[in-house]
């Protein structure tokens, strides 16, 4: 289903603020904290040792090829006792020194690496070769204590050598990238190993490596580990996209190229970034500083949408690549954190903490609306582990109340008489019969340090840095000698650049010495997610003041509504799709009434986007008719919510189209002999949309198509919509009215320009017009004139609320100032419009017209992208000011652009089709 965004964001308007939780709370939180370890690993030993899992429905242990197949999830399993291995560690951090002791020798007498089982380099190396190094770390701190482990004498540490070495095989590729997956015993070459014949990773599959093979490099003296992980990275930063600076999500391993072109911070790619930043601060090698920063100044400038992290196409970083976001995503404030931006990550994090609360846990994936996407929840630690981050960040004890959201849930929803179950589906609380290995390794580490103080912990966490799997490495490895033995593909060193490099390894205890920072950061996240804190209206003495301004009267070319809204505390955000997030800040209001107002507002304007996602409506087809066309360029444009239906309609509505006077269509039309009988061409701005339809049908127009008024706007950049009415009854308006892009409607404009007259059929979807082509043709078809098959185009947009620009709700949907749009269900192939093809000489040039806006609503349109438009894609403008040109100042615009041909700008549309049809594939 579509995903609607509309982040109405309320500050102020909160159940209660922070307070500082007691020590003795604090204590008894980290008890709890213990107590549910104890259930957890317990069960695991009791119940599933020496299998790699607990299975704490039925408990027992899960043991590979005994249970049924989970499909890539069980390559985690190698049958080497994972979740002992991968728990060591928290063993020691929890104080249970004991434990880990005994724990160490049942690893050492019981486990074996040489088994014949085929399993994930990137699992494997995280969880057990991180548990090994993390295991032999602990091991030496507390021998080195002179009290316990005094018999130790590296035997993790051979052990995680003895790994490493049957990792190494999955090496052997002219790229330097991974296999995905080895056989522990054989390799990757051979029948014998049942693998090898794998050609695609994913970017985090091979660019997490680098901590733990540098580490074990650095711990036994053989450089060839940390040589192997340098070069993947080194491969993976060349092939970056070199425009946006992104990586993709899935790679081929042998040529290199890009199978999965979409990016984000999520599943696919987050490690990648991390072990980017956590290379630098263990190795102190500057350039993955350097490499870290490129990357992370292109993730702040196109997949992050505050509070939103959204996945985009690494060559169309505008292009959305969905509409949805994965759990995993969940460490980046923590990541953040470490990098020093802090207001980001919080902003992000309370988005993500009121997603739990909503849920009671982050549901796998979930959409920018927040409801679910993919029900399950594996018990993910990522958002314990940016909470702490943040706690350590701010000393805000809000994050410790979020911490104790995480506890009071995994009691209430996860826990069961053997161990903590995965959630199966957050919505019904069913459970799957499933803990896996992370859960005991990050989960309880997060949760520990969070409640805990300097003296409850056994040593000083502060000397070491947490893997993905939160496994801890010293900091001292940094000054251990290396060398590499293998060539790699690092950037010459012409290509370092000062500029990139930002000193940010921040001490957390000194960045706010003002806890309430992170509190008026959080403040208009807060009912962005949903609205907990409905307030009575406030009590007004009669005749003080004028009464406030209501949603459903609100218009944005107001200048008088504005200044309301402004007394209100009340302001308009630009995201960089077009569309506006409304945000209240009381501190702002000209008085508590005003701000009381205001949230009311903000409300009201909730409950109005909620009722616009009820009615949608599928696209419409604007089919070029007229020789030399007939019927092979089809647009996709957005419906209206009143006037003519075109899906009720046989035969659709055919017309010549004209260009209204004035163009806006906001006053009483001025040419009306011109545009009798014939089909409108309007500009967006100014004025409501269902004004517009009533000039143009009081002028003798049968229809009309509004034009986008924001230069570069395009289906291929925003999501579909649909024009809605402007609060009023619209039954008057008995004409059909459809919307176009700018890059859509130049083309028609472009048209016009070139043919003069030009007709075109309005309808539900294309029409065959083979017919037509043969009988102007005199029944003679030629290649240049044979009709293109109509192929449908699947609606890969999803549609969006576009509070854009301006914006005006109506009751039944909200509706912006002549922007006003409401969400389109997904159209299927049916619904879709065909390719447009047209074959025009080279001489047949134009200019494209007018400017246009973002984006209320075509379906993805058939394009092809010139190698310019690669360089510098099309961006959709924020500004809410509609433009009014002269029609000199239009000519001029038309000169300066006309050596761009209808041709050209049907090539130009064709090539973004591959990047929509690439993401279905994605997707799928």
């Amino acid at each position: 289903m579509p995903a609607v965004l509309f982040s109405l964001m309320l500050l102020g308007a909160l159940c209660s603020l922070g307070e500082s939780m007691s020590r003795e709370e604090k204590s008894r939180l980290r008890n709890q904290v213990v107590e549910m370890f104890d259930h957890a690993y317990q069960n695991y030993m009791d119940h599933a040792y020496p299998a790699d899992e607990l299975m704490p429905l039925t408990c027992r242990g899960r043991v590979r090829g005994l249970e049924p197949s989970r499909g890539d999830v069980d390559d985690a399993l190698g049958k080497f006792s994972l979740t002992l291995i991968d728990t060591l560690d928290t063993l020691v951090l929890l104080n249970k020194t004991t434990e880990f002791e005994a724990a160490v020798r049942r690893v050492l007498k019981d486990v074996r690496l040489d088994n014949d089982i085929v399993v994930s380099v990137f699992e494997t190396n995280i969880r057990v070769l991180g548990g090994l190094l993390g295991g032999h770390s602990m091991a030496v701190m507390l021998k080195d204590g002179g009290q316990n482990m005094q018999w130790y004498q590296d035997e993790l540490l051979h052990m995680a050598k003895d790994l490493g070495l049957r990792l190494l095989p999955a090496f052997n590729t002219s790229s330097g990238l991974p296999y995905p997956r080895v056989n522990l015993r054989h390799g990757v070459r051979g029948p014998e190993t049942r693998t090898g014949t794998e050609t695609d990773t994913c970017t985090a599959c091979a660019g997490t490596l680098i901590l733990e093979f540098a580490a074990l490099s650095r711990f036994t003296g053989d450089p060839v580990f940390e040589a192997h992980a340098r070069r993947a990275m080194d491969f993976l930063w060349e092939k970056r996209q070199r425009n946006s600076n992104l990586v993709g999500t899935t790679i081929n391993i042998h040529s290199g190229e890009w199978v999965r072109r979409d990016s984000g911070v999520g599943a696919g790619i987050d490690s990648y970034y991390e072990y980017l930043l956590k290379a630098y601060v263990l190795l102190g090698d500057d350039q993955f500083l350097q490499r870290f920063n490129i990357h992370y100044a292109s993730i702040m400038k196109y997949i992050s949408q505050p509070p939103l992290l959204l996945d985009v196409h690494i060559h169309k970083p505008l292009l959305p690549a969905r509409t949805w976001m994965d759990s995993l995503l969940a460490f980046f404030p923590g990541l953040q954190v470490l990098k020093g931006d802090i207001r980001p990550a919080i902003e992000t994090h309370e988005m993500l903490y009121q997603v739990t609360k909503k849920h009671n846990f982050l549901p796998e994936a979930f959409t920018t609306d927040f409801r679910v996407h993919w029900a399950q929840h594996p018990l993910r630690p990522e958002f314990a582990e940016s909470t702490y981050f943040l706690y350590k960040a701010t000393g805000d004890p809000y994050y410790l109340e979020a911490g104790r959201t995480i506890l009071d849930n995994l009691n209430r929803f996860a826990r069961v008489p053997c161990g903590f179950a995965a959630m199966k589906d957050v919505r019904t609380g069913s459970h799957e019969d499933r803990m896996d290995s992370f859960f005991l390794a990050e989960m309880f580490k997060y949760l520990f340090l969070l409640f805990a103080d300097d003296e409850d912990l056994p040593f000083d966490i502060e000397d070491y840095i947490f893997t993905t799997e939160a496994h801890l490495l010293p900091l001292s490895l940094s000054t251990t000698p290396h060398s590499q033995s293998i060539p790699s593909n690092r950037t010459s060193e012409e290509e370092m650049d000062d500029s990139n490099f930002e000193w940010t390894c921040p001490n957390t205890r000194l960045l706010f010495p003002d806890p309430a920072y992170p509190h008026h950061l959080r403040e208009p996240i807060r009912t962005a997610v949903d609205k907990s804190c409905p307030r009575a209206a406030p009590y007004r003495e009669p005749g003080m003041g004028r009464p406030p301004l209501r949603a459903q009267d609100f218009m944005a070319n107001n200048p008088e509504h504005l200044e309301l809204l402004r007394r209100m505390g009340v302001t308009l955000i630009h995201l960089k799709d077009g569309r506006v997030q409304l945000v209240q800040h009381a501190t702002q209001a000209v008085s508590a009434v005003a701000a009381e107002d205001g949230v009311r507002f903000m409300q009201e304007m909730m409950e109005l986007s909620s009722q616009q996602q009820k009615e949608q409506l599928p696209p419409r087809a604007i089919q070029i008719v007229s020789d030399p066309f007939f019927g092979r360029v089809v647009l996709t444009a957005g419906p209206a919510q009143f006037g003519i239906d075109l899906s009720k309609s046989a035969t659709g509505l055919r017309g010549f189209v004209t260009v209204a006077e004035p163009y806006s269509g906001c006053s009483e039309i001025t040419n009306p002999e011109y545009v009798r009988g014939h089909i409108a061409l309007l500009q967006r701005g100014q004025c409501m949309f269902a004004e517009k339809a009533r000039h143009i049908q009081k002028a003798g127009a049968i229809g009309g198509i509004v034009i986008d008024d924001n230069e570069g706007s395009s289906s291929d950049t925003a999501p579909l919509f649909q024009m809605a009415g402007d609060g009023r009854s619209t039954d008057d308006v008995t004409l059909p009215l459809l919307f176009l892009f700018h890059k859509e409607g130049n083309i028609l404009l472009e048209t016009l320009k070139e043919y003069r007259e030009v007709e075109v059929l309005l309808s539900d979807k294309a029409r065959d017009r083979g017919a037509d082509v043969e009988a102007a043709e005199g029944g003679c078809l030629t290649e240049a004139t044979t009709p293109t098959n109509f192929e449908p185009i699947s609606q890969s947009l999803i549609s969006s609320l576009a509070a854009q620009d301006e914006i005006k709700p109506s009751e039944e949907a909200v509706s912006d100032v002549d922007q006003d749009t409401s969400p389109m269900e997904e159209a299927s192939p049916e619904e879709g419009v065909g390719p447009a093809e047209k074959e025009a000489s080279p001489a047949e040039e134009a200019s494209p017209a007018e400017e246009a806006s973002p984006a209320e609503g075509v379906g993805p349109a058939e394009k092809e992208a010139s190698p310019a438009e690669e360089r510098a894609p099309p961006t959709v403008a924020d500004s809410t000011q509609p433009k009014e040109e002269t029609d000199s100042e239009k000519s001029e615009e038309g000169d300066t652009d006309s050596n761009q041909s209808v041709d050209e700008l049907l090539a130009d549309w064709r090539e973004d089709l591959e990047a929509f049809q690439q993401m279905e594939k994605d997707e799928l």
